[in-house]
């Protein structure tokens, strides 16, 4: 299991479950997995396509792991105090809005304004592989700066799911999800001794639970998965996420990257494509760099002379073009906001693919230069 915990590993199970949906999608057996992602699987009062088990249901639980991390940075780690936090999350909210205000530029008056949210996401796993496998000899605190802002990047998309793609919410359920929240946080603090057992069949009951009620209430289900990370104790939701790393990483996240890439590339000449295609195309890596390295650079001013100087702005660029690999959350964003658009979704998932390529080979090549260099100098 602990090369699976890798992140290079992580990393490269989900760009090739991505390259293998995309590919089969476009071969003779694609309309059959298609059919079958279609397909309908009911359990109780809940019946739901094949993908969206997938994309409602499993990703909740990697919604759940990221929640517990960034509960542990906001108490015990990178983000547990404002002079610590403030420089990743100008960095953040830079990279946030850059590609947002680029997307909208390329999509104004076309209709497609909904799609803004895409490319603001990055994806933590991809980046930190991507700088697992080229940043050797690299300080730690590169890594640390881009864990911090990806984190805080992640809550900034958590909100946007949260807000932005709820419908008609149903506050009686929403009422009784918080409860049930509460509960399973009030049973994570009893998981001890003899009783251990019988409560943890319990959380998981409770957890079922509340991810139906926000289902059905109209919030999007892995929104469940935020919430109970986030009110976990901090010792079980350790060991808990530990049990599940694994999993996410060898299991969920391909079988959405591949669920996710199964669209036919469209036979049309570029100039016939949506402007929410080149909007993603162009904020994900463009956007994402500008506004990363921009508020990076902006947010240095709030260090000291000699904190400002651990962080080169080479290297405030190279953790800009690591920001810009989306996946994950990228092509979540791209299936909720043309849900009713079939030929601008596959058109949003083909951008989302070839957005966060441009980026994984940018930043390759930027995290290489600044590990050679940053090697070279410590050499003497």
């Amino acid at each position: 299991m602990s090369i699976i915990r890798s992140e290079r590993t992580a990393a490269g199970l989900l760009l090739g479950a991505a390259a293998l949906g995309l590919l089969l999608a476009n071969t003779a057996v694609g309309p059959a997995l298609v059919e079958l992602q279609h397909a309908h699987l009911g359990f109780g009062p809940v019946d739901l396509s094949v993908g969206h088990w997938i994309s409602d249901g499993l990703l909740a639980v990697f919604f759940f792991i990221v929640a517990v991390e960034l509960k542990h940075e906001l108490v015990a780690g990178e983000l547990n105090s404002f002079a610590k936090a403030i420089h990743p999350a100008i960095a953040a909210l830079a990279g946030v809005l850059v590609p947002a205000l680029i997307y909208l530029a390329f999509s104004a008056g076309s209709g497609l304004e909904a799609g803004w949210p895409i490319p603001t996401a990055t994806d933590i796993a991809f980046a930190l592989g991507v700088l697992a496998v080229f940043g050797r000899g690299l300080p730690n605190r590169l890594r640390v700066f881009l864990l911090a802002l990806a984190v805080l990047d992640d809550l900034v998309a958590i909100l946007i799911i949260a807000v932005f793609f709820t419908t008609d919410p149903n506050l009686l359920e929403l009422v009784l999800a918080a409860v049930t929240v509460a509960l399973f946080g009030l049973l994570s603090r009893m998981l001890r001794g003899r009783m251990r057992v019988p409560i943890g069949v319990l959380m998981v009951l409770v957890a079922a639970l509340t991810w139906w009620l926000v289902y059905d209430s109209g919030v999007h289900a892995t929104i469940a998965g935020v919430a109970l990370g986030l009110v976990m104790a901090r010792r079980p939701a350790g060991r808990v996420t530990h049990a599940l790393e694994p999993w996410s990483n060898g299991l969920i996240l391909p079988l959405f990257a591949f669920s996710a890439a199964l669209v036919v590339i469209p036979a049309v000449a570029p100039s016939e494509l949506s402007p929410a295609f080149w909007g993603i195309l162009v904020a994900l890596p463009v956007g994402k760099l500008i506004g990363i390295t921009l508020g990076g650079w902006l947010g240095s001013f709030t260090r000291s002379k000699e904190e400002r100087a651990r962080i080169s702005l080479f290297g405030l660029v190279a953790v800009g073009a690591l920001g810009g690999i989306g996946f994950t959350v990228s092509l979540l964003m791209n299936e909720l906001a043309f849900a009713g658009d079939a030929t601008v979704r596959a058109e949003g998932t083909l951008a989302v693919l070839l957005g966060s390529a441009v980026a994984i080979v940018v930043s390759g090549v930027l995290v290489s230069l600044l590990a050679r260099r940053y090697r070279r100098l410590h050499a003497h």
